[in-house]
């Protein structure tokens, strides 16, 4: 017991702080960084903004946004210039253009496909659902039945 207690108080001595993220030494440049890196995609993570993901190649970019700004160019042409080396992909919100079109129309054709099953189930359904009638005896005997499982 001691030993894991020993274990678990020296623990945070093991652990380590990861390198600080380089910022530019004009804040300027580095708001401006930050304000074009949240609408691109980081090209590992997939599902975050370049300027919260922590992967090596978002630091590269990030770095190299900076030094595009740095050069003078404006945020059209820093967006141009990544669309240019990785896709479309890399923009957060890719236009709306034939190569990219699914991802647009995608999920409501999705919705439409969805909405024409369920209608298509519903209507089979009325179809193969009808009313049964009961004749007199058996009306009697499920009266029957249901008195006794009342019991």
């Amino acid at each position: 017991m001691r030993a894991i207690i020993l274990l678990f108080s020296f623990l945070p001595l093991l652990t380590f702080a990861g390198e600080a993220r380089d910022l530019a030494k004009d804040p300027v440049v580095e708001k401006r960084m930050v304000g074009l890196a949240e609408n691109l995609r980081c090209l590992v993570c997939q599902n975050e903004s370049l300027a919260s993901s922590h992967a090596e190649l978002a630091e590269d970019l990030r770095r190299e946004v900076r030094e595009l700004i740095q050069k003078g160019m404006s945020d059209q042409e820093i967006k141009d210039y990544l669309v240019a080396r990785y896709g479309d992909f890399v923009l957060y919100e890719p236009p709306m253009k034939g190569s990219t079109l699914v991802l647009w129309l995608g999920p409501f054709g999705l919705l439409l496909v969805g909405l024409g099953a369920l209608l298509f189930q519903l209507r089979n359904r009325r179809k193969v659902m009808r009313e049964t009638i009961l004749s007199p005896e058996a009306q009697q005997r499920a009266i029957a039945l249901l008195n006794d499982e009342k019991r």
